[in-house]
């Protein structure tokens, strides 16, 4: 059986190490799992002015979610939280009232940072929403990841053999989770 993945990059940055976490991840998967990123970038900012008639950078978010499986989320931590641009995604995906995208989807959370509580708090935070959005969070193993450029190369290449391992095992786990998600709760098509 395979899953449509749908993941989010938490950061708008071209140089993101996020981006090169998300490209390892992708090349660690388990090949049950077909992952399409669900951009953020043009997504104006939210307000409920335009819950009666969304934009369509807006609608396209939701569908894409909607036509996942399970969504991934792959971000950086900026002041102890998670990125103004993914907040805006959540909130856009969520709304409006009763039309919420991530009801019951399977989702994991990961993220690097250069410091060493690798992304710990932006996690928390971002498990905070996604539970009021009632997603279905794989909540173990956590993934706090220490980025460096000695351990990830740009292509997405896992240079230690420890932390290639760790992802491998964490995107397992995922797939793993979806199932039993998927079991208990199927997608509405």
């Amino acid at each position: 059986m395979s899953y449509k993945v749908g993941y989010f990059v938490g950061s708008l940055s071209s140089t993101s190490i996020n981006r090169v976490l998300s490209i390892a991840l992708m090349k660690l998967a388990p090949e049950e799992l077909e992952f399409t990123e669900i951009p953020i970038r043009d997504l104006p900012l939210y307000s409920q002015d335009y819950d009666e008639d969304f934009p369509p950078e807006a609608v396209a978010l939701k569908r894409a979610i909607e036509g996942s499986d399970a969504v991934l989320f792959v971000t950086p931590e900026y002041n102890r939280s998670i990125p103004g641009g993914l907040k805006n995604a959540i909130d856009w995906a969520s709304r409006p009232w009763g039309k919420n995208s991530f009801d019951h989807i399977p989702a994991a959370v990961i993220g690097a940072s250069v410091g060493q509580i690798g992304t710990a708090v932006a996690q928390q935070s971002l498990r905070g929403v996604l539970s009021f959005c009632n997603a279905r969070q794989m909540t173990a193993p956590e993934a706090y990841i220490h980025f460096s450029a000695e351990v990830f190369g740009a292509d997405g290449t896992v240079r230690n053999a420890g932390t290639e391992a760790f992802l491998r095992d964490y995107m397992a786990e995922f797939r793993d989770h979806i199932q039993r998600v998927l079991t208990v709760l199927p997608r509405q098509s």
